[in-house]
């Protein structure tokens, strides 16, 4: 599949060290960072500027590679030991996406099979991780957009494309391959507070493919599946647990149960690294929790009002039951359950 203006590369390797778009900067300014050691990574993952499961596992995969390299030439013990203590702070910086854990079980693997390490092979499976991210997001747009019929209206919500994976995307994929096929007459996306993931890198993803679409805030979904005749709703995920429940970004939950009252289909589109076979249902998943600060900021506050407490969930749990389709790099589930999870995802995690 060929590229297109918005399967922009998000984060590369180059001279042995790490580049990324500081998503936090976006859409106003396109900056990148320069990382050079493991710790600065772990900075880059938990203070957003990259995000998106499949990202986040791809660049702490990199991260690894740089905690190799900087350890290169001291004694072997010494170098295993800092480099599996970075891998425990990469693994830490954000505790809900599975992907992140996944892609770390990768590198250590690798890692054990070298005595002293070997950064050449290191790098070699970050590669690889990262390509085979971009191969599964090509597969899972091609089969997810296949459902969709033509004149279809869907919804997003917010950033599973480019800038949330290697390239390409997971929901947005299969809304991007959608869309060129002539089945997507409109796309609605959500605002996403409050970081405003759909305002500023979905909307800007798509600006740049070209895709028209329409923003609007959160609480505008319900009446928006109403009046528009919205047919889908389109989102990735965090994390899956083995029956099927899915953790996603703050707001999946609630619009999960918009869709049904208003008999829209709900698709979670996401690759297997991100399903959990160890966590039986929802309830185990660990939820993110970040700081109210964000709250009080996005609301153009500098500090807490007096007496007012905040919460800052980054993600909610969307029970099985309100999913329609799981699209998946090994094929699709129809009403995703206990059964049908074991089926497909029995040798994963």
């Amino acid at each position: 599949m060929a590229q297109t203006k918005a399967d922009i590369r998000s984060f590369y390797w180059r001279d042995d060290t790490l580049h990324i778009l500081d998503q936090r900067r976006l859409p106003a300014l396109e900056t990148w960072l320069i990382l050079d050691s493991a710790a600065q990574v772990v900075d880059a993952i938990r203070d957003m500027c990259v995000r998106g499961a499949p990202a986040i596992g791809i660049v702490a995969a990199y991260g690894v590679v740089l905690s190799a390299r900087t350890q290169t030439g001291k004694p072997m013990a010494l170098q295993q030991r800092a480099i599996l203590a970075d891998m425990d702070s990469l693994a830490q910086a954000r505790p809900t996406a599975v992907n992140l854990r996944w892609a770390l079980q990768r590198m250590r693997y690798i890692l054990e099979q070298h005595s002293p390490p070997s950064v050449a092979a290191l790098l070699a499976e970050a590669r690889a991780i990262h390509r085979q991210d971009i191969e599964q997001n090509q597969r899972m747009a091609a089969a997810g957009s296949a459902l969709i019929v033509p004149e279809s209206v869907v919804l997003t919500h917010c950033n599973t494309g480019s800038l949330a994976t290697g390239a390409h995307g997971t929901a947005l994929g299969v809304i991007r391959n959608a869309w060129r096929a002539g089945s997507i007459r409109r796309i609605f996306a959500t605002e996403t507070r409050p970081w405003l993931q759909g305002a500023r890198l979905t909307a800007w993803e798509l600006a740049r493919d070209g895709i028209p679409a329409t923003l609007i805030i959160d609480a505008a979904a319900a009446v928006t599946m109403q009046r528009e005749h919205v047919g889908w709703i389109i989102v990735g995920a965090d994390r899956i647990a083995a029956n099927g429940d899915v953790a996603n970004k703050i707001g999946t939950y609630a619009l999960a149960v918009m869709a049904r009252h208003h008999g829209a289909r709900f698709m979670v589109v996401a690759p297997s690294s991100s399903v959990d076979m160890r966590i039986p249902d929802g309830g185990h998943i660990p939820i993110e929790y970040r700081d109210h600060e964000e709250i009080w900021k996005a609301a153009g506050l500098e500090s807490p009002l007096p007496g007012i407490d905040a919460r800052n969930p980054a993600f909610d749990i969307t029970p099985a039951e309100l999913v329609d389709m799981l699209v998946t790099e090994r094929g699709i589930i129809e009403k995703p359950g206990r059964e049908n999870m074991a089926k497909m995802f029995e040798n994963v995690g």
